[in-house]
């Protein structure tokens, strides 16, 4: 099985210590008006974290509000609601967290699990992974 390497390298900014950033592109849930900005690469983040003045600016709005935990055990809740994300050429639905106003964006695990995607922090890229299946 060859997999189809979609995303490019260019579009990657290091930030050292093994993290580094990507440029996505988010729009609202019905794909319009997408902006373009660079997100911090999470693996040990659930969900896309968009600051919420970007959001509002692209005319989502709340749809729920889920409890999260932080890195430091506290309990928060925060307003979600889905979006639509763009990866190099193809875009697709995530959640996104409503951030803290222009706080850092985060790509969480939700949005590259479903693009396929894997963080290699090596070499600071995404990578195309095959999805995982389990027949009975």
């Amino acid at each position: 099985m060859r997999l189809t390497q979609f995303y490019t390298e260019g579009a990657m900014v290091g930030s050292g210590m093994g993290h580094f950033r990507v440029t996505v592109q988010v729009g609202n849930r019905a794909g319009e008006g997408f902006e373009r900005i660079e997100a911090l690469v999470d693996t040990g983040a659930t969900y896309t974290w968009i600051p919420r003045d970007v959001l509002k600016q692209l005319g989502v709005t709340p749809e729920e509000e889920w409890p999260f935990v932080l890195a430091d055990g506290r309990e928060v809740r925060y307003p979600v609601a889905w979006i639509q994300i763009q990866i190099g050429e193809r875009a697709q639905p995530t959640i996104a967290v409503f951030g803290e106003p222009e706080s850092e964006p985060i790509l969480g695990v939700f949005a590259l699990e479903g693009f396929r995607l894997a963080a290699d922090p090596v070499n600071r890229r995404l990578i195309s992974i095959p999805g995982l299946l389990k027949t009975a």
